[in-house]
């Protein structure tokens, strides 16, 4: 992934443009500070009623072993649909993805971009009956039961020598409130992703998906847009999953901890 840097280097740049060319989409991404978000709330008349509840859990190892590696796996719950469940590798170069991998039913390229930074990631997704999600994030059902077969085999090519998938923790789950909306002044659908963590901190991120030839285009149009609405693109980007992934590991070598010497 690029440095933080708000504007990107030569190299930098160049990097990219050969991702796109190799990636299925591209989703622009910006975290607002916590001091910002009723500002922007207001700004782009978002209504919280209209948003939708998930419920999201990672799996990796107490000492995150798999994040260590650019491996995440993630099951959500989504209010009123089916849920979902996702092995993601990144960093990765499109161009060394096997054409039968990138065949798969599920499978996409995405190039996630904030300012200063970016990564590519492959990811094979598939939807998980409701109840069988919500079954997972109560512990009920163990998680290779819930990946499909192609996910189970894309995870163990990919994985450390020696984590099974069975051994993995649950990580969460974390709530999470999705918005869809249009801002009245940008000709972009937007999404505003809120994530609530037990320890009361927040994370407010503003993204919108475009095609790959689009990306630069509306890279622009996107960060001007935002600027001119009190959007801070200057400080740190806050990351969610690297945000869930560290408090919820966390907690788990508490709890370890705390059983050991009782």
């Amino acid at each position: 992934m690029a440095s933080q840097n708000v504007v990107l280097s030569t190299d930098q740049v160049a990097e990219v443009l050969g991702l796109l060319r190799g990636a299925d989409s591209v989703e622009l991404k910006a975290s607002v500070p916590d001091s910002g978000r009723r500002s922007v709330v207001a700004a782009f008349e978002m209504d919280p009623l209209d948003a939708q509840i998930r419920q999201v859990a990672f799996f990796d190892t107490p000492d995150l072993a798999l994040n260590g590696h650019g491996l995440v796996v993630r099951v959500r719950r989504v209010q009123g649909k089916p849920g979902d469940a996702v092995v993601k590798l990144r960093p990765v170069e499109p161009d060394q993805l096997q054409s039968s991998v990138r065949a798969m039913k599920g499978f996409g390229v995405e190039v996630d971009a904030m300012p200063g930074g970016f990564v590519c990631s492959a990811s094979l997704k598939a939807t998980v009956d409701a109840d069988a999600a919500k079954d997972a994030l109560a512990g009920r059902t163990p998680l290779p039961d819930v990946l499909s077969r192609q996910q189970r085999d894309f995870y163990a090519e990919h994985a450390p020598s020696g984590v099974d998938l069975s051994g993995l923790v649950m990580l969460g789950p974390i709530m999470v409130f999705k918005l869809k909306f249009r801002p009245p002044d940008f000709d972009r659908r937007m999404v505003a992703e809120l994530w609530l963590y037990p320890d009361g901190s927040r994370i407010l991120e503003l993204s919108t998906k475009c095609l790959p030839a689009e990306a630069i285009q509306a890279a622009t149009e996107t960060r001007l847009f935002l600027s001119s609405h009190g959007v801070d693109l200057s400080g740190e980007q806050q990351t969610k999953t690297k945000t869930a992934l560290e408090y919820f590991s966390g907690l788990v070598k508490e709890r370890s901890a705390v059983t050991a010497t009782s």
